[in-house]
């Protein structure tokens, strides 16, 4: 709670003992009137000075001038009924502006809340970075520290620019960016991103970026404009109150004057004047448009910041309103729905093997026994040949058997362009390479049935097997695809891979429709005509009939979303309706083009943004139907007298708080499951 909510609970209370004190009090005349008139300027005197002001600039009317006049008019009233001798209620005039301000005392505290929320993330950029200088630490501007240099992360500390790990291991905590609670291991050759905190040991790490172009600053950069880029549901509840605001007042004024003109002219009977100026106040306070206009705004926030301690950013609350009616999901393969860096698949030895090795005598490698015995000694074989080759497919290899510290002697490394590798490991000429290296040496090498980059292996220039290299299916895919499937939401897969690879990953994960050998543009090429498709289909919705009324036919088509992390992806981000980038592994260009980033390049955070976004519109419209429907029969009722002055309250504060309590739902993330509920 901060300064100016506590001041106002402090307001609050005073004026509720105040007004129990007086009501309680047998007081009379000008000393009743000027005790009443004590809490009301106590709990009132901003709502008086905001209309004061509001008129004196000729702003649109809002709902501080439709207080002042309603609760001064009473006070009105109830001075008249003091000077003819009746006992006038103060009451209602006072309670009314301390409803009204209980339910604003909520409301600011609702969006304090959500406001907190975004302010954690927000926190995750350190206003400093150390460097060591002569053996001591000293704090800098990490705006000063250039790309390449070596910065120390301390145990509890923000780490401030992306980089790599240099020297020293340790543990972070990646929730601030990811939402992941677990914390994260690290070593020397690790990649790490700014805003991730350092929990065990210092750490050194060799910057790879700019501070404002690393991770936290982009966050940043993305959270700071996600509030200016308002929803049509935003921009039409601005619109509707200003409009709204005005209609209300003259409708009060009319209804305070024309029923009793009515009744002098027509019906030739005295004026009831006080009853339809009370009457005409009550209609003021019963229309106040507080619950629209502060829950909606609410909703998106709280739905924006919901998603962000999920690790989902999405850049504003009209793509939550777009993401919320995806039909269609576009996705791209390598990156997206595979790790996007090359694994080992599959090992397979020769039938050779076991008697190449036995007479080697033990030389460089001793033989196991059985068949994993032996796909660990030709990965062994591979690895050393391979260990100062800068090859992503070497690095691969190093990653699966990283235990090359040992006593094995290489030496004459040769490299073949375009073919492969050669080394001398323990007195044996090792080759590792493809088809043409195999056969430039007169290997017999073997074909094999599985999908990815085959790296064969020749010992001695006999054939020894080959290794398996795939870019590997990330473990949530098919259950992220499975989701969106189960809620009628249809993938499509994108890809520039061959045919036979993409047909083996649609297979795996569960995609029916897909392209393979695309190019950039072939993509955009390619979701141009989705788009255009979607366009195509129809569906009745309440705008379409609004505007059916009015004379024209607006369909409400099916929106398209797709999917991609690298920067061929950058330009299909940009054209779809909704783009979503994988921010871990994601380039800038790809994630500067998205609407949505996962922060963590999760698939299944796909349907869970989804479900955010479709819980927070529901919420949205519950807020909206609600308000309306209230209001408008509460002002029926209050117009032809069914309604005194504490209905009125009810009708605008308790509204408004009811409201407001349900946008705070948006801030509680959904689990993600295989029902995405409608919105």
């Amino acid at each position: 709670m901060n300064k100016k909510q506590r001041t106002m609970l402090i307001r609050i209370i005073l004026t509720t003992i105040l007004l129990i004190s007086v009501s309680l009090l047998n007081f009379t005349g000008l000393t009743r009137i000027v005790f009443f008139l004590l809490p009301y300027f106590i709990i009132g005197w901003d709502i008086l000075l905001k209309a004061a002001k509001g008129v004196k600039n000729r702003r649109s009317m809002d709902e501080n001038l439709l207080m002042a006049v309603a609760t001064i008019g009473a006070i009105a009233l109830a001075v008249n009924d003091e000077f003819h001798g009746k006992e006038g209620d103060f009451t209602e005039a006072v309670a009314v502006m301390l409803f009204y301000q209980i339910g604003e005392w909520f409301q600011s505290y609702a969006v304090g809340k959500s406001r907190k929320n975004i302010s954690e993330l927000m926190d995750i950029r350190p206003d400093y970075a150390n460097i060591e200088v002569d053996g001591k630490i000293t704090k800098r501007d990490p705006d000063n520290i250039e790309v390449g240099s070596t910065i120390v992360v301390l145990p509890g500390e923000k780490i401030p620019i992306d980089g790599v790990v240099e020297s020293g291991t340790s543990s972070i905590n990646t929730s601030a960016l990811t939402g992941e609670s677990l914390p994260l291991d690290i070593e020397p050759g690790s990649e790490v991103l700014s805003g991730a905190v350092n929990l065990t040991s210092p750490i050194y790490i060799k910057t790879t970026k700019a501070f404002e172009e690393s991770t936290a600053s982009k966050i940043m950069e993305i959270v700071e404009n996600a509030s200016s880029a308002k929803s049509k549901s935003e921009n039409f509840i601005t619109r509707f109150a200003k409009v709204y605001t005005p209609a209300v007042v003259f409708s009060a004024v009319a209804l305070a004057v024309i029923p009793p003109i009515f009744e002098i002219m027509v019906a030739g009977v005295p004026p009831e004047w006080s009853v339809w100026i009370y009457r005409a106040l009550i209609f003021l306070v019963i229309s106040c448009p507080c619950a629209l206009v502060i829950s909606v705004p609410l909703s998106f926030f709280s739905g924006l910041g919901g998603a962000s301690r999920a690790g989902i950013l999405i850049k504003g609350s009209n793509y939550m309103e777009t993401l919320a009616d995806v039909k269609t999901m576009v996705t791209d393969k390598t990156g997206t729905l595979t790790k996007g860096v090359f694994d080992v698949d599959a090992i397979h030895p020769s039938k050779m093997l076991c008697s190449f090795l036995h007479k080697a005598g033990g030389e460089y490698i001793k033989a196991g026994d059985g068949l994993e015995h032996l796909k660990q000694d030709l990965l062994h074989v591979v690895a050393h040949v391979e260990k100062f080759s800068p090859h992503p497919i070497a690095n691969s290899l190093r990653e699966a058997y990283p235990n090359t510290n040992d006593e094995c002697e290489v030496t004459d490394i040769q490299e073949f362009t375009g073919k492969g590798i050669s080394a001398i490991v323990n007195g044996k000429k090792i080759h590792v390479g493809n088809e043409k290296l195999m056969e430039e040496i007169g290997a017999k090498w073997q074909s094999c049935d599985k999908d990815g980059a085959i790296i064969h292996v020749a010992v001695s220039g006999e054939y020894a097997g080959h290794i398996i290299i795939a870019d590997v299916i990330k473990p949530t895919s098919k259950e992220a695809v499975s989701i969106l499937h189960a809620n009628g939401i249809k993938v499509i897969m994108l890809t520039g891979d061959t045919e036979r690879v993409a047909e083996k990953v649609a297979a795996e994960i569960g995609i029916k429709e897909y392209k393979s050998r695309l190019l950039p543009a072939d993509k955009v090429y390619y979701l141009e005509q989705v788009l255009a498709e979607q366009n195509k289909e129809k569906y009745i919705s309440f705008e379409t009939l609004i505007n059916t009324v009015k004379g024209r036919i607006v369909t409400a088509p099916h929106k398209v979303a797709f999917v991609g992390d690298g920067i061929n992806d950058a330009p299909s981000l940009a054209r779809a309706d909704v783009g979503i980038a994988m921010g871990g592994v994601g380039s800038d260009a790809a994630i500067q083009a998205a609407d949505v980033v996962l922060m963590d390049d999760d698939p299944l955070k796909i349907p869970l943004a989804v479900k955010i976004a479709k819980k927070c519109i529901k919420i949205v419209k519950q807020n909206v139907y609600f308000a309306i429907g209230v209001k408008f029969l509460c002002l029926t009722l209050g117009a032809v007298g069914l309604f005194n002055m504490w209905f009125a309250i009810f009708a605008d504060v308790g509204v408004m708080v009811i409201a407001v309590l349900n946008a705070t739902r948006a801030l509680i993330v959904p689990k993600i499951d295989k029902k995405i509920p409608a919105c």
